[in-house]
């Protein structure tokens, strides 16, 4: 199942897709409940990434059923944090940040260590962009940053990408009705535009280091739309079609539709 969230990172969403789905498959087979958790956790945080709402909502549900039947307080605060996840992007952000939390609390009760200072943040901070809540979000990253987990950890780029969406809505540079991929231009602020670009920068760097294709996508895009809104299109698309044109699958995924949707804005 961790190979299939390797393939993601390093740009292979189809492959890894058949990973999740062969292990998950397997899982089931041997109805064991010490297997089945951790399976369907791999899986809906896979979809998550994926941006598949309806998949990973399903995995959330069956997740939570299961360690709620079983006793398995870790996964049950995976699926909690996946099923808050699922809220957010269906529109009912209020609810979706509470449950995210909430998640983050039941994972450090039962003596969670390393996601609690990686994923659960990222997560809640992508929330909180999206709903609008910018001082939470920024907050919700303080740890990992203070604590340079972010510096050679496999949610690095993510950090830093949210980072600079969420210092982007801090002063008005992006609205906060759309969620983190928001394009809308409300007014320009050199000081925050120069902080998110370093963010995006870092973002890019940290993911190219560690190869994770899919994570460099989603920060050039995040890049190239601050640079779209300074005027700077010639560059967004050439940076923006170099990493595009890397992919050889996956092209029906949110992250490469949405790529290919900006790329065409640029033209």
């Amino acid at each position: 199942m961790r190979l299939g969230h390797v393939r993601w990172h390093l740009g292979y969403p189809e492959q890894a897709l058949k990973r999740i789905h062969e292990g998950l498959t397997l899982a089931r087979e041997l109805t064991h409940p010490q297997t089945l958790a951790p399976a369907l956790m791999f899986a809906g945080l896979l979809h998550r990434l994926r941006r598949e709402v309806g998949v990973t909502k399903e995995r959330a549900e069956a997740l939570i059923a299961l360690a709620n039947e079983q006793g398995f307080p870790f996964f049950l605060a995976a699926g909690i944090m996946l099923h808050g996840w699922v809220l957010t992007e269906e529109g009912q952000g209020e609810e979706g940040v509470a449950r995210i939390r909430q998640s983050l609390t039941v994972h450090r009760a039962a003596g969670g260590g390393a996601a609690a200072r990686s994923l659960y943040p990222v997560v809640l901070a992508e929330a909180c962009c999206r709903v609008g809540k910018v001082e939470e979000g920024l907050n919700v990253l303080l740890a990992p940053f203070a604590t340079k987990y972010e510096s050679d950890r496999l949610y690095g780029a993510e950090l830093y990408r949210l980072k600079g969406e969420l210092t982007l809505k801090q002063f008005g540079v992006r609205g906060s009705g759309s969620g983190v991929t928001s394009t809308q231009h409300l007014a320009h602020n050199p000081q925050a535009e120069a902080e998110a670009e370093a963010c995006f920068l870092k973002a890019i760097e940290i993911a190219r280091r560690q190869q994770a294709k899919s994570l460099e996508l989603r920060a050039t895009m995040s890049l190239a739309r601050l640079w779209q809104q300074q005027g700077k299109k010639e560059e967004a698309q050439r940076m923006l079609a170099e990493i595009y044109g890397w992919f050889t699958e996956g092209f029906d995924t949110a992250d490469l539709q949405e790529a290919k949707a900006l790329l065409e804005e640029l033209q």
